[in-house]
């Protein structure tokens, strides 16, 4: 198994277990995404620092509003998908898994705070494990820059 590969089954099963013990679901299918752009394409800048967690916690942000504004319904998912789109473009945060977090934001209308800080956790173990594999010698360095 590369180390690469290694690093994403660490950072999603690191995921599993702090939901475990947290007594919530800190996975949810865009960090796989996620994961497979920091460990697998880790010089693009979809994968750098800034992109990951700040294209999820901004997408989250804009699904949050969809869902206050619209309600939830795949109507209004749709729009904070694409809505998702243009606020990491105006942010400089490009990130394509995280418009899929806001869809599920407003399709599963999770509680705003737990939800943000669990997500801004899971970054933080994603970019952690993609640094150290990153600096493991048997991979690209990553990341290629922070901001």
């Amino acid at each position: 198994m590369s180390v690469a590969t290694l690093g994403g089954v660490v950072s999603l099963v690191s995921l599993v277990a702090i939901g475990a013990a947290l007594g919530h679901t800190v996975l949810i299918p865009p960090l796989a995404a996620s994961a497979a752009l920091v460990f697998a394409a880790p010089a693009l800048p979809l994968a750098q620092p800034r992109s990951v967690i700040g294209g999820q916690l901004i997408s989250t942000v804009v699904g949050f509003v969809a869902l206050g504004i619209g309600g939830s319904s795949l109507w209004t998912a749709a729009v904070a998908g694409g809505l998702s789109i243009g606020a990491m473009g105006l942010t400089r945060t490009p990130h394509s898994p995280a418009a899929a977090t806001s869809v599920i934001v407003v399709l599963t209308e999770p509680a705003p705070a737990s939800f943000l800080l669990l997500l801004l956790l899971a970054t933080a173990v994603i970019v952690a494990v993609g640094i150290v594999v990153g600096r493991s010698g048997k991979t690209p360095r990553y990341p290629s820059y922070w901001w």
